[in-house]
């Protein structure tokens, strides 16, 4: 990086490049547009045209014909809208699971541009469907939302929670009045000297949540701001305690979504058979990724959740960038008798079946190809989640183990 640097430095000025230019001209504004139409799309397109390096085949590309004639529908989710971006979306299964919620054989659709992926997840299918199938149970549900109140001293913020613990069941009233699906489950303050963090744990139905517990929680708020006994220096409606889209040790043993665990026993000879490699030598990888997990300060023990976590939530409508809170959570590989022991816990996925962009067209057709479209599936997707990333962690593992994953992913990526 240094010799790179040093050789532009002999004719470029790195002092004005990297100087605050407020004084040259800025391009027009794009203006926040909620709705939309194919009009409004076209207009923005022509700005851009004008004032960016857009061009007209980007927009071809972009705002093709029948996005457009959707434009109404995919607003509803977005502001400013210019068309659809289009991701490759491939198919993989059966997964065999025996849940709780999710009983049976799912074809699971995964939206990536990183080949082999697909191929791996299905490959870690085959051979748990085999052993007939992944055990998988969502064990707890809450998403979390964080309040935080700052008072003029400690002294305030204990009379402020001695209060809140006499008038739960008045906020849990007010909060649940915003929702008809929302259950306010507990309020644990939290106390650090003179703040005061209360965390608002919620069911949500079948919807991820996330705008749910937001609107009930400012509702929660303003009750607590007008009735409270003692008036906060300042209060924010998210303290960044939750762990809201981002991996944290709160998230890692709470749980701020639909805690699933998902487990199976392989026999050694389907691993050698279906898998080629050598039970030992998966465990030998399995010792040795552990470690590298603990010395490198991860949160949790686990191969690549995010891979089957990002595919699975893009193609069915699910918040993407959740994806950083929910690839936490722990790997296990385990010796039994002639077998395999393989689970995994992840206490943080956040998922819903209705909400969200659940029902944007081609979301809306990916859940429903898993037959996990709509109310009452929340928690048979969440299964799913959970058995789809015990299967990737296998195939990954084995692959590994065996030496094979650099030649899996050369010949996978070949038409690159």
């Amino acid at each position: 990086m240094l010799e790179r640097l040093r050789s532009r430095s002999e004719h470029t000025d790195f002092s004005a490049q990297l100087a605050a230019s407020a004084e040259r001209q800025l391009p027009a504004r794009i203006r926040p547009r909620q709705k939309a139409s194919a009009e409004t799309a076209r207009a923005l397109w022509t700005q851009l045209r004008a004032q960016s390096s857009a061009r007209a085949e980007d927009e071809d590309a972009i705002a093709d014909t029948e996005s457009l004639a959707l434009a109404e529908t995919y607003g509803r989710n977005i502001e400013n809208f210019i068309g659809t971006v289009k991701l490759p979306v491939g198919v993989v299964g059966p997964l065999r699971i025996n849940g709780l919620n999710a009983v049976g054989d799912y074809y699971v659709p995964l939206a990536t541009t990183e080949a082999a992926l697909v191929a791996s997840y299905g490959r870690g299918m085959e051979v748990t469907a085999q052993a007939g199938g992944v055990t998988s149970a969502m064990i707890g549900e809450g998403v979390l939302r964080t309040p935080a109140f700052v008072f003029a001293d400690m002294v305030q913020a204990g009379r402020f929670i001695d209060w809140v613990a006499g008038n739960a069941e008045t906020l849990r009233t007010v909060a649940e009045a915003t929702t008809r699906h929302g259950k306010l489950v507990t309020i644990e303050p939290f106390m650090d000297s003179d703040t005061v963090f209360l965390i608002c744990r919620y069911s949500t139905g079948d919807a991820a949540g996330q705008n749910m517990v937001t609107v009930a929680t400012q509702a929660l708020c303003a009750h607590i701001i007008e009735h409270g006994p003692v008036k906060p220096r300042h209060w924010f409606i998210e303290g960044n305690f939750s762990g809201d889209k981002k991996a944290s040790y709160l998230g890692l043993h709470m749980g701020r979504g639909r805690k699933v665990t998902a487990s199976i026993e392989l026999p050694d000879g389907l691993i050698r058979k279906c898998l080629h490699v050598e039970p030992e030598a998966m465990l030998a990888y399995g010792r040795v990724a552990a470690l590298g997990s603990t010395l490198s300060g991860q949160l949790g023990t686990q191969a690549h959740y995010a891979n089957g976590l990002a595919a699975l939530y893009i193609a069915t409508g699910q918040d993407a960038a959740c994806v950083a809170e929910s690839a936490v959570g722990f790997t296990r590989a385990e010796r039994r008798d002639g077998s395999i022991f393989f689970s995994v816990t992840m206490p943080n996925i956040v998922v819903g079946s209705v909400g969200g962009g659940t029902g944007l067209p081609s979301q809306s057709a990916a859940l429903g190809l898993m037959g996990l479209k709509g109310a009452g599936k929340a928690a048979a997707l969440a299964e799913v989640v959970g058995a789809l990333c015990l299967c990737g962690e296998i195939s990954i593992i084995a692959a590994i183990a065996a030496g094979h994953f650099t030649r899996a992913h050369a010949k996978l990526a070949r038409l690159r």
